[in-house]
C-alpha cells in the first residue's frame, strides 16, 4: 500500500508518516455510489448521492448523509497555508497517530469550509478541514493524539457543486464562487457566506480537481 499511496499523495515525503499495504475509500457516478466504491485515487469516496442538473455547464446536486468527520481548524494569513497544515495533521491521524494505532483507510474528497466577510470580497481566514470516517470507523472513532483535531458529528448535507481545477488560492477560489453564482443565477436556495472547497488531491499537486460546494438550505 505504501507504493500506491506514494502515487496518491507525489513529491510530499508524506511515505515516512506510515507503511500501508492496499488503501481504502467512499463516491462518485450517477445515482448512487459505484460497487467498487473506489475512487480514481484509490480512496473510498464519502457517501452520496448525485443528481446532475446542468450537463453543459458541468454542475449537479449531491446530498450526503449524517456522519462522523475528524476536523482541524486553522486561520494562517494564506488559504493555502491553512489546508496545508490541516491536512498534514489528518494525514498523521489516518496512518497511525490514533488510538487504535493503525491505518484508517483514506476517504475522498476532504472537505475545506470557508466563509465570506460581509462585503463578500474576501475569505475569513478560518478555515476548516474535514476527513470523512470510513464505515468502520463511524460508530466508534479512533482517538485523535493531537488536541487539535476534534471528532464533529455534521449533519446531513445537501450541495450544488461544480468542478474547477489547480491551486486554491483564495483569489481562484472568490473567482470560482463568482462563476457559479453566474450560472446559478439569482437564488436564495443556497447560503451566500459559506461555501466548501472539496479536495480529491494532494494539497502539493497544482493541477489537482477540486470543487466548489454551495451549500443548500434547509428544506
Amino acid at each position: 500500500m505504501l507504493e500506491l499511496f506514494c502515487q496518491i499523495f507525489p513529491s510530499t515525503g508524506w511515505e515516512s508518516f506510515c507503511s500501508l499495504s492496499s488503501v481504502h475509500t467512499v463516491f462518485q457516478g450517477k445515482g448512487t455510489v459505484p460497487e467498487d466504491n473506489i475512487s480514481l485515487t484509490g480512496g473510498l469516496w464519502v457517501p452520496g448521492i448525485r443528481n446532475i442538473l446542468c450537463e453543459e455547464a458541468a454542475y449537479e446536486e449531491r446530498r450526503y448523509p449524517a456522519g462522523k468527520w475528524a476536523c482541524v481548524t486553522k486561520g494562517e494569513p494564506m488559504y493555502e497555508q491553512s489546508i496545508s497544515m490541516s491536512f498534514m495533521k489528518l494525514m498523521r491521524y489516518i496512518c497511525k497517530e490514533n488510538s487504535v494505532g493503525c491505518y484508517l483507510g483514506m476517504t475522498v474528497p476532504v472537505l475545506n469550509e470557508i466563509h465570506l466577510t460581509k462585503d463578500e470580497t474576501e475569505l475569513e481566514r478560518e478555515v476548516i478541514t474535514a476527513y470523512y470516517l470510513p464505515g468502520e470507523f463511524q460508530q466508534n472513532p479512533p482517538v485523535p493524539m493531537d488536541p487539535e483535531i476534534h471528532i464533529t458529528e455534521r449533519a446531513p448535507l445537501r450541495v450544488i457543486t461544480r468542478v474547477f481545477y489547480g491551486m486554491t488560492t483564495e483569489e481562484t477560489i472568490l473567482r470560482e464562487i463568482n462563476l457559479f453564482w453566474e450560472l446559478l443565477g439569482s437564488t436564495d436556495t443556497v447560503l451566500r457566506e459559506t461555501y466548501i472547497v472539496a479536495s480529491y488531491e494532494n494539497p502539493s499537486i497544482p493541477q489537482r480537481r477540486n470543487e466548489i460546494w454551495f451549500i443548500c438550505r434547509a428544506e
